[in-house]
């Protein structure tokens, strides 16, 4: 009975050593330790441009991609589940737009690699985003949606000197804008360490949402991330926005992992022609 018992305690010990050398970790840029799911698997038919400050100066695949995954998450119904317990008590339990009024926003500066062409895992989508990011939902007019646009490219065109500025500059999904940088960026007050809140606008104008004429009197719901909706570089006015609406809110779903949901349930875990080059939404004159 010692030794059967013995050589249980010796198995089990093998199993613990051998877990644990296959378990794969992350420190993300805040510092937080988190565990990867090894069974997570893709493959992109080309690479997706994240890296080399790619993102900061205009339109990407991965942009295309990222911006995707979020619009996809609120639109299907995904984001239903995720809502926090107080934010269901008060009745949100869904978005208060349909999906023509409901677009996704991803600032550039938080795309920091590129996906290889070929298969790839969730260690490679933690590089690409090493921040603890959450999904939220801003409630925006379309003139407020203007501005966080028009704040959000004042560091446009792209150059060494405007590089940290440029951060700010925003992916998207279900609308499409320009970005005339032979006008200036009108600064009004200072916002952080490299942006100005906009005096006025004249350098961007959307075209399109969701393939219907743009409203600047509409309500949009904007899908973007906590760090936006608490007013990270020039998003202040998603913070004021999400001021102004009890409706706004931060989700418990990870970026991350919304990305992943995305890969497997609306592309079958393969990111094909569709993401071979930008689809257009952002023309920069």
């Amino acid at each position: 009975m010692k030794n059967l018992k013995r050589i249980a305690l010796l198995a089990l010990c093998l199993c613990m050593t051998l877990t644990a050398a296959s378990a794969v970790t992350f420190t993300d840029a805040h510092g937080n330790v988190i565990e990867l799911d090894e069974t997570l698997e893709a493959y992109a038919s080309f690479l997706l441009s994240g890296s080399d400050a790619a993102a900061r100066k205009g339109e990407t695949n991965l942009g295309d991609l990222w911006a995707d995954a979020l619009r996809w998450f609120a639109v299907s119904g995904e984001i239903n589940s995720a809502f926090e317990e107080d934010d269901v008590t008060a009745g949100i339990t869904s978005l208060d737009v349909d999906a023509e009024h409901t677009v996704a926003l991803w600032n550039g500066g938080n795309l920091r690699g590129d996906i290889p062409e070929g298969k790839f895992n969730a260690e490679t989508l933690a590089h690409v985003l090493p921040y603890p990011n959450k999904v939220a939902v801003v409630y925006m007019t379309g003139a407020q949606l203007v501005e966080a646009l028009e704040a959000a490219s004042q560091g446009l065109p792209y150059t060494e000197e405007t590089a940290s500025t440029c951060a700010s500059f925003m992916q998207v999904s279900g609308l499409k804008y320009t970005v005339d940088t032979g006008k200036t960026y009108d600064r009004g007050e200072a916002y952080g360490d490299h942006w100005f809140k906009a005096a006025s606008l004249s350098r961007v104008t959307i075209t399109e949402v969701n393939g219907q004429p743009f409203d600047a009197e509409a309500v949009y719901a904007v899908i973007t991330s906590n760090a936006n909706f608490n007013g990270m570089d020039s998003s202040y006015m998603f913070k004021e926005a999400a001021q102004l609406s009890e409706r706004s809110t931060i989700t418990t779903a990870v970026v991350r992992d919304v990305v992943w949901r995305y890969l497997a349930e609306a592309l079958n875990n393969v990111i094909g022609e569709g993401y071979a080059a930008p689809q257009g939404r952002i023309i920069i004159e």
